[in-house]
């Protein structure tokens, strides 16, 4: 990359949101950890310090040494503010009212670069239980709020400056002109980084890496593995051999709809029905943990001997994106583990395969935007995410055969009834549980004892919190009648109305 932000991630929520908000500007930027910073090289045009749960009078609160970034241009933001201010003299201290949520500038200085075009009386965002309550006499208070008397600060006679609010969240009203300020008219960074960019450099690259090498890859029918393929099939075309395993989990009709779409694009790929295998390995099973992990050990064998039947691999193509890459060298460390991932794990070192990962530097949204670039079909597109262990762990308990038959013909119903309604694109993520409880029903004069399945329907922006769908009580009520006059099994259906936190948007 010719040009480039660097931000250094002190452990806040919100460090990622700074980088997309620094993408959306068209600008390449990086995040990494506060205790790994990378040599200051010339493509880096600036540097964002991020926000932080500490609080920098902690002992061993996390910090960087900010002399290091002279040659370049600073913004700290919130605790990076705060870090500092503390570090050249000034006093941070426990706020005495609270510091939270939204918050008006009422003084702003519009001569200064990082200001220019904010509005007075402009919405702030505040997260923070310090504050800044002094500056030294090196620095230039430019914008204040009715309780915060240091909001914006600029060190005289140096390129730094500390915001405690958070530009990156929508809350803060102009915040993407506050970055835009500083990233393009402070740095000086060009606005090139683009779709089309992106896809030139890479498939350039990706011809310069792989030469006329063999690499073989899963693919799973999403987005993040589709682009991905697409990419490296447009480098080196036949040489890429794609594999779509079948696990019996996969949605109703998915695995030739699937097929037939890859097809059309051109991409070389083997369908492979490993049903049976995957069955077996999950006879029995029904601790959520336990159902993931059988499916993955089976997804590596089936995969490990399709790949041998490919001569001379050399490479192992993944869908990874920059979200596993940040987590994997996060502040802390990769984090608690609430559910085990499923993906192509543990087969580089079974196999001793490279890895080329064209997506590892993009964002969910730009994987999108890219493959939009690309003509991929929207509907590959815009497919809701799909938990790789498929509907192994949206059928609670074990899984059989016919629990799967079921929850197709219910989740089918579902999801149809989603499109027919305009109602898909409006949601993130959208399933059926198939729960393991009967419960009495009546049909005709009859006394029935069936299934019961449960709907789950989410908005998000990005997975980490989710909110339940607000569906129409019209549309639940007829897709529910659906389900149960069409699906031999179930006669009780309910909807989930839990929100990610405290509940996760899969049950299992």
């Amino acid at each position: 990359m010719s040009q480039q932000i660097l931000i250094l991630d002190f452990g806040s929520q919100y460090t990622q949101l700074i980088a997309r908000r620094v993408r959306e500007l068209n600008v390449y930027c990086e995040i990494h950890p506060f205790n790994k910073v990378p040599a200051i090289t010339p493509d880096i045009k600036g540097v964002i310090l991020s926000g932080s749960p500490c609080s920098v009078r902690d002992q061993n609160s996390p910090t960087v040494d900010i002399s290091a970034f002279s040659n370049v241009p600073v913004l700290g933001v919130c605790y990076g503010a705060q870090l500092i201010a503390h570090q050249q003299g000034g006093n941070v201290l426990p706020s005495q009212i609270r510091e939270y949520g939204r918050a008006k500038l009422n003084t702003v200085n519009h001569a200064n670069e990082l200001l220019k075009e904010i509005s007075l009386d402009t919405q702030v965002w505040m997260s923070h239980a310090d504050t800044i309550a002094s500056v030294p006499d090196t620095f230039e208070i430019i914008a204040t709020t009715p309780s915060v008397a240091v909001a914006a600060y600029k060190v005289k006679n140096q390129k730094v400056w500390g915001i405690q609010f958070h530009p990156e969240v929508t809350h803060t009203t102009e915040g993407k002109n506050l970055l835009r300020n500083f990233v393009v008219h402070i740095c000086g960074c060009n606005q090139d980084w683009t779709a089309d960019q992106f896809v030139d450099t890479t498939i350039a690259s990706l011809k310069a890496r792989l030469g006329n090498d063999q690499v073989v890859m899963a693919l799973s029918g999403g987005v993040d593995s589709t682009v991905a393929a697409i990419l490296v099939h447009k480098a080196i075309g036949k040489n890429l051999h794609c594999i779509f395993v079948d696990n019996g989990l996969l949605r109703k009709n998915e695995f030739q709809q699937v097929l037939d779409s890859y097809q059309h694009m051109g991409l070389n790929i083997k369908g492979v029905d490993a049903k049976d295998k995957f069955y077996a390995a999950l006879k029995d099973l029904t601790e959520p943990e336990a159902k993931r992990k059988a499916i993955g050990r089976t997804f590596i064998e089936v995969f490990d001997e399709e790949a041998h039947l490919i001569s001379d691999v050399k490479w192992l193509g993944q869908g990874t994106i920059y979200p596993d890459v940040i987590e994997s060298v996060s502040v802390n460390g990769p984090s608690q583990t609430i559910k085990s991932h499923h993906n192509v794990g543990g087969l580089p070192e079974k196999m001793k395969l490279k890895i080329v990962e064209p997506l590892n530097t993009l964002f969910k949204d730009e994987v999108r935007v890219v493959g939009k670039t690309l003509g991929i079909d929207p509907t590959i597109l815009g497919r809701h995410p799909f938990p790789g262990p498929g509907l192994g762990i949206r059928i609670l308990g074990d899984v059989t055969a016919d629990k799967v038959r079921i929850l197709q013909e219910v989740d089918a119903i579902f999801i149809g009834g989603l499109r027919d309604s305009g109602l898909y694109d409006k949601v993130w993520q959208a399933g059926a549980m198939l729960l393991p409880v009967q419960s009495v029903g009546v049909m005709g004069d009859e006394r029935t004892y069936e299934r019961v399945v449960s709907l789950r329907a989410v908005t998000s922006t990005d997975g980490m919190t989710a909110d339940w769908a607000h569906l129409p009580y019209e549309f639940l009520a007829n897709v529910s009648s659906d389900i149960i006059n069409k699906v031999k099994g179930v006669n009780r259906v309910v909807y989930d109305i839990s929100s990610k936190p405290p509940a996760t948007i899969e049950w299992e």
